[in-house]
């Protein structure tokens, strides 16, 4: 496992849809544990991969300290209801903050590392991750959603 180095608002990649996996050989189980690798040394609780350059739709998840852990391959969210709002702030984004508007439940279908589909319902803080680094890999920031920056 290795850490990446995370990119920054102004790199045009943060801006870029990120392409559908295909491949599910092993290079993609060593990013995927790279992103958590590189997530947790950060203090973070999610990570796209376009935050580490690779324009793909991976992304990470862990909201309590790594005992539960989402990887999220090619996810599409199924189903959304409720709104919470709340402060975000984002690895790509350091120093700042806002408020944003998120659904309050999420149901969510994507891939694991092989291959395999997976169904989450999710709800609370860990929707609002969830829909952060589904986000990214739109190529949108939580900036662009933000009703109010501190």
């Amino acid at each position: 496992m290795a850490i990446r180095e995370i990119v920054k608002i102004g790199d045009e990649v943060l801006r870029m849809r990120a392409k559908e996996v295909t491949d599910f050989g092993p290079n993609l189980g060593v990013l995927i544990d790279d992103m958590f690798e590189t997530m947790f040394k950060a203090d973070g609780v999610g990570l796209a991969a376009p935050q580490i350059g690779i324009v793909r739709r991976v992304c990470v998840v862990s909201v309590d300290g790594g005992k539960t852990k989402y990887e999220l391959v090619n996810p599409v969210i199924l189903k959304s209801s409720g709104t919470q709002r709340g402060a975000e702030g984002c690895l790509s984004c350091p120093g700042r903050s806002g408020i944003v508007c998120r659904p309050k439940k999420l149901t969510v279908q994507a891939q694991d590392r092989t291959g395999e589909t997976k169904l989450y319902k999710v709800d609370g803080f860990t929707a609002v991750a969830f829909c952060h680094e589904i986000d990214h890999l739109d190529g949108v920031l939580f900036i662009d959603k933000a009703e109010s920056e501190d």
